[in-house]
């Protein structure tokens, strides 16, 4: 079942492109293969366009014949997480209330990767208005993880996960509100960025990252490499009238001897919490790995992480959920269960006032300042994803203790604070699941990030694909 070409990266599936030594049609028609073997399993799609897909391959193949310039993405397979607008396809976000929305129009992103030559197959599944680390909702069912099927493939960005992890894609599109395009890349397997805020446009996501919380919630690429990730993320980069956080920041590169003067800092704080001995294993494997390769690495203890903690709960939690329980009334019926759930942890017994608000956004500014001048001379952090390895369906909730405000803490403080980081996977737990790490810059220094987590990735060594049996 595994084809020649399901685990191609971009780079090469682009470059045979362009000279010729690979047919679009075929690539598309080996993914649309694989894709119907593994859906019923996996359920990682939510819409598939294999129509429009085969059209846009002969199309990209008929452009080769009259060598028309080509576009970096020119017959390239991706995916698009169901929450972006893709003109004519039905946008969910795993949600019963939007199961008629299909937009008119393109997210600029998703315009920017049709521009770019990119096939896209369809759009993946995620929670219910992606409110959950498990992808699950009464819409389109839960996603499972391809490295083994009783377990989570992540959320929201689960659907995405796990299909560019089983090679029903080369890559595509998430989005990450408090570790929603990390977490399901460590789940699974493959790497993530969540970029700073404004880097890539959030229009035409839902939610909308319009008002004041446009720094939370952004979109970033996925792949199985960080090659892959940079090759989309070169793509869909630049600025967007229609996300107020949008700058003109351009794209940089960085040299092997850039890279040899940075110093990296294995993140330590108390108010972290304790990783599994198999987490913590791996980072200590990044570290040396880092070292080995030249870089200064060094302990580094963050100070100010535990109230960054709680005042990304206050907006993603309290004040979220008072803007969904508004617009949710009298449809409670249709609602799943983990949004329900989260609903009912998030809740607050006394309505978010105004002056706590304006603090609180003050707070954050005041906070994101101080993190950013401890990180002065250290630009780049090393740390967990999460405290764990991937959960099994159901396992995962709002419980205080034991849940996602524990286990993921890992990935929520740089929504507050806007910053942008990459997970990388490095290992693998006794039971065979992916372990992956993280790379965490300063905001607007991604090519930084990614550079350093491609030196990362080239000292552990190849991509191994899921063992898992599927067929």
């Amino acid at each position: 079942m595994t084809t020649p070409r399901s685990f191609s990266t971009i780079s090469e599936a682009a470059r045979d492109i362009r000279s010729k030594k690979l047919s679009p049609v075929e690539l598309v028609e080996s993914h649309l293969g694989r894709i119907a073997s593994l859906q019923p399993k996996l359920n990682a799609f939510v819409h598939l366009d294999a129509d429009r897909a085969r059209a846009q391959a002969r199309a990209a193949e008929t452009a080769m014949s009259v060598s028309e310039p080509p576009g970096p993405l020119r017959g390239v397979p991706l995916t698009i997480k169901s929450c972006i607008d893709v003109a004519g396809w039905p946008c969910p976000a795993g949600s019963l209330l939007r199961k008629d929305y299909v937009p008119r129009t393109d997210a600029p992103l998703v315009a920017r990767l049709k521009s770019a030559g990119a096939v896209l197959l369809g759009n993946t599944n995620t929670p219910e208005f992606l409110m959950a680390y498990e992808t699950d909702n009464l819409l389109t069912g839960k996603t499972s993880n391809p490295w083994n099927l009783e377990y989570s493939a992540g959320g929201s960005s689960g659907g995405e996960a796990a299909a560019i992890a089983a090679g029903c894609s080369m890559g595509g599109v998430g989005s990450d509100g408090g570790g929603s395009l990390r977490v399901p890349a460590h789940f699974c397997g493959i790497c993530g960025l969540k970029p700073t805020p404004g880097r890539i446009p959030t229009t035409g996501h839902f939610p909308s990252g319009a008002g004041a919380f446009g720094w939370i919630g952004v979109v970033g690429p996925m792949a199985r490499t960080i090659a892959d990730v940079r090759a989309l993320f070169e793509v869909m980069a630049g600025p967007d009238a229609g996300d107020t956080h949008s700058a003109p920041v351009p794209l940089r590169s960085y040299s092997e001897k850039d890279l040899r003067s940075t110093r990296i800092g294995v993140l330590e704080s108390s108010a972290l919490g304790q990783g599994t001995p198999e987490t913590r294993a791996a980072i200590d494997r990044a570290a040396k790995m880092l070292s080995d390769h030249g870089f200064a690495v060094e302990s580094f203890e963050m100070q100010g992480l535990d109230r960054a903690f709680e005042l990304w709960w206050f907006f993603f939690g309290p004040v979220i959920a008072h803007l969904l329980n508004a617009n949710l009334s009298g449809h409670e019926s249709q609602l799943s269960p983990m949004l329900c759930e989260y609903l009912s942890h998030a809740a607050s017994p006394n309505p978010v006032s105004l002056d706590q608000f304006l603090q609180a956004c003050a707070e954050r500014d005041l906070l994101r300042e101080r993190i950013l001048r401890q990180m002065g001379n250290v630009p780049i952090l090393l740390s967990p994803v999460s405290s764990a390895p991937a959960f099994r369906h159901g396992a995962g909730n709002y419980n205080p203790a034991t849940g996602y405000l524990d286990t993921m803490r890992f990935s929520q403080w740089l929504n507050l604070t806007g910053f942008p980081g990459a997970s990388v996977p490095i290992s693998f737990s006794n039971e065979g699941l992916p372990i992956g790490v993280q790379i965490i810059g300063r905001p607007f220094e991604e090519e930084l990030v990614l550079a350093v987590a491609e030196a990362l990735e080239k000292s552990r060594g190849p991509w191994q694909a899921p063992l898992l049996d599927l067929r």
